[in-house]
């Protein structure tokens, strides 16, 4: 054999196998002090986004139900005696697509949204992990709460103000949106650049807490399957159903502040000064009793059950969505 041959044969042997090669062309620097425990932040913004995407174009019909349901309840003639009566009477009149109505603003504002959060979760968890890639209990609550103001602050108070009052008008005789875009110059012209934070306060109260409990109840139950071992992989069904547990832990303590919210960002917005001013109108015009039957029982749970079958799905499918295209990114973008 010659020595060219012997040489060809060794440089074919040191070569990278096809899927090391396709793994370093993505090689990246980790964050700084990265180690057992932390995800690189891109691949959080990357995976986030991605999975806000897949996530509210599985869920959206029950987001729009909730939101007619609240709304049509302070209709002086109801037209809606349920959430499964608003979707039968949507469909009958709109077709099935009709469930899809304002679907535009949602998802233009979904992707980014999960993309902050899943960001700033893992930033703020890289830089509060120990040594074994854990952390405390009161740390997991900030990371979640963390991630749930910037999301707040950055995407969900102006694209949920659009969402709803996009909804509200498609149910007018004569609707003035015609379109995302359209619906966004509109509001901005008639009511200036503040016309789109309304009821901030309410928000960031919601999307804190929401992510706070969210991540925590989530967190602690993977790590419950995972034995401890941050490297096991629980499985596609068992995240989903831990997630959507998370999720239906995070609406019972925040449908008060939903429905709040949501008065606060419908076309009836002008009628209230603030989200205190909001909850003082409650008071001074439905009374105090009223109000702490509002809180627990009555009206604020009356969306509770489309609210609860649209976020334990919306959750599941998020953190499971996540989960998964972080492992392809794991594959495919190596990070040291």
């Amino acid at each position: 054999m010659s020595s060219l041959e012997n040489s060809n044969r060794g440089a074919l042997a040191a070569m990278p196998d096809p899927a090391t090669f396709y793994r370093r062309k993505f090689l990246c620097a980790a964050p700084a002090g990265g180690g057992k425990g932390k995800r690189h932040p891109g691949k959080a913004i990357l995976a986030g986004g991605i999975a806000g995407g897949l996530e509210i174009c599985c869920t959206f019909p029950t987001e729009y139900v909730k939101t007619q349901v609240q709304l049509d309840e302070r209709a002086a003639k109801p037209m809606y005696k349920g959430p499964l009566d608003c979707a039968a009477k949507t469909v009958k009149n709109h077709g099935f697509f009709g469930l899809y109505r304002g679907l535009s603003s949602l998802l233009y504002g979904s992707i980014p949204k999960a993309s902050v959060r899943f960001a700033m979760f893992e930033f703020l968890k890289n830089n509060m992990v120990d040594d074994k890639g854990k952390l405390t209990q009161v740390q997991t609550l900030l990371c979640g709460l963390g991630a749930g103001v910037a999301e707040a602050v950055i995407i969900v108070c102006p694209m949920e103000t659009v969402k709803v009052k996009f909804i509200h008008d498609q149910t007018q005789p004569n609707p003035k949106y015609k379109g995302f875009f359209n619906g966004v110059g509109t509001i901005v012209r008639t009511e200036g650049f503040g016309g789109v934070y309304k009821g901030l306060t309410a928000t960031v109260i919601k999307q804190g807490t929401n992510q706070m409990i969210r991540f925590f109840v989530y967190s602690n139950l993977k790590n419950y399957l995972q034995g401890g071992d941050p490297s096991v992989d629980i499985g596609f069904i068992k995240t989903f159903c831990i997630g959507g547990v998370a999720g239906a832990a995070s609406v019972f303590g925040n449908t008060p502040v939903d429905v709040v919210k949501t008065r606060m960002q419908g076309l009836d917005a002008h009628k209230y000064k603030n989200t205190l001013d909001c909850v003082m109108r409650i008071i001074k015009y439905e009374g105090l009793k009223a109000y702490v039957k509002i809180i627990f029982v009555d009206l604020f749970y009356k969306g509770t059950v489309p609210r609860l079958g649209r976020v334990v799905f919306d959750v599941a499918f998020v953190f499971t969505f996540y989960e998964n295209v972080m492992k392809l990114l794991d594959y495919v973008w190596e990070t040291n």
